[in-house]
């Protein structure tokens, strides 16, 4: 068994038998609820949680996902994990309050995690929305497209993968993009289906920076945004970058292409472009 609670959840759970029934029995409002696991924020004398609570998926659930090719999500210590190997890299994230693991059963396993409500932000993807409407401030776009490049290769180079790397989990304050404070915290979120490894392999890096270019497309980047992620990610000259690693983008680009198309059954263009329904009804 693993447990570690921090002194203000320790005395918020204080009435219940353990910790691990209180991560059952709390009660808040859920977010997500599916696969043996639950979401849900809850308050205390005015401050927020969430709780990711895991009661095991059962073994049809990870037997479906190894058919699949795909890793199951077992509990809540990858997430764990790879906020630690986040954190460490000198990365804003999640503020662990609390985890806890149970049980040799990978099926069955119980497992909770608690963190610090990022309260008041704004995601990227929201910015972006909004930026579709309204215009949005040039400096602060080209920042912004700088550093999460940067945000991505620091957490690549500290062996982690995010399985789910999307503008909408990456978090800013909504008062710093008021006032365009580029340099303000930026927090990468969502590392439940994150692997922590030594080394993240190419096929990996690939995947997150596909995943990445797809969630950019509605915003119609430019050939020039893209060159600039491409050199604050690589943190090397274009010409070297594009010379070395050319092969390397170009699977970038056609792994970003296959999730467009597979999400809305339209071929894409280059850079990748967006309407609001290209196609499928969604």
């Amino acid at each position: 068994m693993k447990l570690w609670l921090r002194a203000d959840l320790a005395s918020v759970w204080r009435e219940y038998p353990n910790a691990f029934a209180a991560a059952r029995l709390q009660e808040g409002a859920v977010y997500r609820r599916r696969e043996g696991r639950r979401t849900l924020r809850f308050e205390h004398d005015g401050r927020g949680y969430f709780l990711k609570y895991h009661q095991g998926v059962g073994w049809p659930e990870i037997a479906k996902n190894l058919v699949q090719f795909k890793k199951p999500v077992l509990g809540a210590e990858a997430e764990y994990r790879a906020i630690r190997a986040v954190d460490a890299a000198g990365l804003d994230t999640l503020t662990v309050a609390g985890f806890g693991s149970r049980g040799a059963d990978p099926a069955s396993r119980e497992s909770f995690l608690v963190t610090d409500e990022l309260a008041d932000c704004f995601s990227l993807e929201e910015l972006g929305e909004q930026w579709l409407v309204s215009g949005g401030d040039l400096r602060l776009k080209r920042e912004l497209i700088r550093r999460v490049a940067r945000i991505v290769r620091v957490m690549h180079d500290a062996g982690v993968n995010h399985r789910d790397l999307y503008l909408g989990h990456f978090l800013m304050p909504r008062t710093a993009i008021a006032r365009a404070a580029s340099d303000a915290p930026l927090y990468l979120i969502d590392l439940h289906r994150s692997q922590v490894r030594r080394r993240v392999p190419r096929r990996w890096l690939v995947k997150d920076l596909g995943g990445l270019y797809f969630s950019v497309a509605r915003f119609g980047l430019t050939r020039l945004d893209l060159l600039r992620f491409v050199r604050s990610y690589t943190g090397a000259s274009l010409r070297h970058a594009l010379m070395r690693d050319r092969r390397f983008w170009r699977r970038v680009r056609l792994e970003a292409e296959r999730i467009y198309r597979r999400y809305y059954e339209v071929e894409p263009t280059f850079p990748l472009q967006y309407a609001e329904h290209p196609g499928k009804d969604i």
